[in-house]
């Protein structure tokens, strides 16, 4: 007992602390986002009755809220005007190229869902059914496909940087969900044409993700339950990538063995996603998006990249490269080629 005593008299509790008022900051962010704050002071700095009045809230509480929104360095204060912070300017602003609000809007739908936590472990069901976000609901399947199509346009970026389609023509991207990924290779090689293949509801605002970014001459959409529906043959290039994360492995071997068909002789595989180390204890950021996986859909999880490589070789794929973003990106990427 003693030595329990002297060992935490040792150790320092901040990182304890720390997490158990993570929700702090993620809320005062998520609701910033939400009321449009980023939004109303990006252009000109306000006064805090300025603020209250475009936000609709009361001034003694919303003064409260901008010392935490600069305390988390999102908003800076000068002679009793605010603005946005240089950081929430360029990511929450609305029409900046690197804007994450829609993404942030995805993660405020989950916030309740993460409540549910001890629920889905004693159950094992997820706690916001994929319905809710991939159709049955229009305003979370926006939130959805617009919070992917925000991350996807730096993930996309660099993985068009990574993976080298030179020479090659036909493409399909499997559960594609927005086609950004697809527009982005497209920009990338003239040559490529792309399908994006995914559920009615999902490929309905795809279309006009694509046609933003002036890719639909060589990227169109196609409506598909890639968990029934076969692959549509004669590719040189599948992608799937974001999907891996929602399935069991049989899944997923069953997803390369369709691809491996669905693929001519040279072609390749290129599936990307949030992937742990061997083990599946490592990164962090892989082992909690393998629990909001778990709380989101009915076989949601993380994958290794080293198992994921050797399915691939199950299914009789050569050259397969494991491929790491650089960090502090936390997707992996897995390539191989059909003899």
């Amino acid at each position: 007992m003693e030595q329990n005593i002297d060992a935490a008299q040792r150790l320092n509790p901040e990182r304890i602390l720390a997490l158990s008022t993570g929700y702090w900051d993620s809320q005062t962010l998520l609701t910033a986002n939400r009321i449009g704050l980023f939004a109303l002071i990006a252009d000109e700095a306000m006064t805090l009755e300025q603020v209250a009045s475009g936000l609709g809230t009361q001034p003694r509480g919303t003064r409260l809220f901008l010392n935490a929104c600069i305390a988390l360095g999102l908003v800076i204060e000068n002679g009793g005007s605010y603005a946005c912070s240089d950081l929430s300017r360029a990511f929450l602003t609305p029409g900046q190229k690197s804007y994450l609000g829609d993404a942030l809007r995805y993660s405020d739908d989950l916030y309740s869902t993460w409540e549910k936590l001890e629920v889905a472990l004693r159950t094992g069901a997820p706690q916001m059914p994929a319905q809710m976000y991939t159709g049955d609901d229009p305003e979370q399947t926006r939130h959805f496909v617009y919070g992917m199509h925000n991350r996807a346009l730096g993930i996309g970026r660099v993985m068009a940087d990574l993976v080298d389609l030179a020479g090659r023509k036909k493409m399909i991207d499997v559960g594609g969900g927005p086609g950004t990924y697809s527009a982005l290779f497209a920009q990338r090689y003239p040559e490529l044409r792309s399908r994006v293949l995914d559920l009615p509801g999902v490929v309905k605002i795809a279309r006009e993700i694509i046609e933003s970014l002036d890719a639909s001459e060589q990227v169109t959409t196609e409506a598909l339950d890639y968990m029934r529906d076969d692959f549509p043959p004669g590719n040189d290039v599948v992608l799937i990538s974001g999907v891996f994360h929602r399935e069991t492995a049989d899944t997923c071997r069953g997803f390369i063995q369709r691809a491996s068909q669905a693929l001519e002789s040279g072609g390749l595989l290129v599936v990307s996603d949030v992937f742990t180390d061997a083990g599946g204890s490592g990164p962090l950021f892989a082992t909690m998006f393998g629990l909001n996986m778990m709380l989101t859909a009915a076989d949601g999880g993380v994958h290794a990249d080293e198992d994921v490589a050797g399915w691939m070789g199950e299914a009789g794929f050569r050259d397969i490269r494991k491929i790491p973003f650089p960090p502090p990106m936390p997707h992996r990427i897995v390539t191989g080629t059909k003899p």
